[in-house]
Parts: structure tokens; C-alpha cells; sequence
């Protein structure tokens, strides 16, 4: 099976916006991405990360290359501001290069993001 560039999606929020719970549930959930889905560094091509209005202390974005990802291309954006949506949330859409089809991923949402894609399998 020829290699593949794929998306891998992820989510997490933080019960309050500090450069310190930022950085620990950015790394938890990167982390967890790439251990779930068996993702070596060297397979990233890049990170977007988006951060809803209530998420101000820092970039998530400071929180990758603080876990040595700092050689991947990183990028953060402002989420959309949707009345309902979930607050002090950080979205994540990983590229990267693999074997595996599109439905072995397995996408993660962490902490109060766990409801956004229940569709998902996990």
C-alpha cells in the first residue's frame, strides 16, 4: 500500500486559559495523537491549531515546539465564534504521511472536546 498524506483531527478544551494548563493539555493531546495512531515525528508535515476567543495566554502552537516539534510547521487560527460552541477550545488538524486508509485513524478529543465528534469512532 503506497504512502498516503492523511489529516488527523483532535480536540481539547482547558478549564482555565493559563500558559501552563495550555501547554500541558496541548502536549496530553498531540501526545495522544500520535501514540493512538502510531505516528512518528518524521511522518508530520504540518499542525494547524485553532484556539476559540477565550483562549489568550499563549499560542498552542508554543506548547509542540515546547515538546520538540518545533522543526514541524506549526500555524495557529482563531476558531469560529458559534453561539453554543465549546468554550476555552483547542482544535488540532495534524498532516502527516502513512500507510493507513483513511478509516484506521483514529481522530482524539480529550476533556470537555470529548462530545464535539462522537460520530467518530475512537
Amino acid at each position: 500500500m503506497p504512502t498516503a498524506v492523511r489529516a488527523l483531527r483532535g480536540a481539547t478544551t482547558v478549564d482555565v486559559d493559563s500558559p501552563e494548563r495550555i501547554t500541558e493539555r496541548v502536549q496530553e493531546l498531540l501526545a495522544a495523537m500520535l501514540e493512538r495512531n502510531g505516528v512518528d515525528k518524521a511522518d508530520l508535515i504540518s499542525i494547524l491549531f485553532t484556539a476559540t476567543d477565550d483562549v489568550v495566554s499563549m499560542f498552542p502552537a508554543a506548547a509542540a515546539r515546547a515538546m520538540g516539534l518545533g522543526d514541524v510547521p506549526l500555524m495557529c487560527a482563531r476558531e469560529l465564534g458559534v453561539i453554543g460552541g465549546t468554550p476555552r477550545c483547542i482544535r488540532v488538524m495534524m498532516h502527516l504521511t502513512t500507510d493507513r486508509q483513511r478509516a484506521e485513524l483514529r481522530h482524539i478529543y480529550l476533556e470537555g472536546a470529548r462530545n464535539l465528534r462522537d460520530d467518530l469512532p475512537g
